[in-house]
């Protein structure tokens, strides 16, 4: 697999992971318990399955104009990811225990990648993971995580800490009211940035 290849998978894998993120903040069930980080985690934790739509704008160094992209997202504990791009071409990617399968339908092509030949990868996987599950504790391993501001209006910031993920995410930040995530702002090592707007399906 060529560098490039290996950036756009990141880019793509990064995007899929933190709108799965997003989605399962969405459907958290309201409690009564103080607001904070825990809290926040405990609500994660909580979620079985959730379904969304997405709108995603990428912002990327070598381009002058923004790439615009919408589609559905859908997570099932305690681990399958989903992303089905609809335009501006329609793209699966599927997230399952150790396997990442990506299909273009444009041009009928299927590419399975082992996620223990990719290291970087792996760890990202399993940091966010660990989010989905609503372990706080295996989060803090990998990202110094902060939440500021209040309930009806939060934002949740991931830094990484370890340098190998240093290397392919630089921040990520996560802004929402109560339950609901409204923005994912992700900022790559590189520079380039995308910001994801999510709008949870109605029951």
């Amino acid at each position: 697999m060529t560098s490039g290849s290996s950036h756009l998978i990141r880019h793509r894998l990064v995007a899929l992971l933190l709108a799965a993120t997003g989605i399962c903040s969405a459907a958290a069930a309201e409690t009564e318990a103080a607001w904070g980080i825990e809290q926040l985690m405990q609500n994660l934790g909580q979620v079985k399955s959730a379904r969304g739509k997405f709108v995603e704008r990428k912002y990327l160094a070598m381009l002058n104009a923004p790439l615009d992209s919408s589609g559905t997202l859908v997570y099932t504990a305690p681990g399958r990811l989903e992303k089905y791009t609809l335009l501006p071409k329609p793209e699966t990617l599927v997230l399952e225990q150790d396997k990442l399968a990506i299909e273009y339908k444009d041009r009928n092509q299927r590419r399975t990648l082992a996620l223990q030949d990719y290291p970087v990868i792996w760890a990202f996987v399993e940091s966010i993971r660990s989010t989905l599950a609503g372990d706080l504790q295996t989060l803090n391993r990998f990202y110094r995580a902060s939440l500021e501001g209040s309930e009806d209006k939060w934002r949740l910031s991931l830094k990484p800490a370890e340098p190998t993920m240093q290397t392919v995410v630089k921040e990520i930040h996560i802004g929402g009211s109560r339950n609901r995530v409204r923005t994912i702002e992700i900022i790559e090592a590189e520079g380039d940035r995308s910001v994801m707007t999510i709008t949870e399906d109605a029951p």
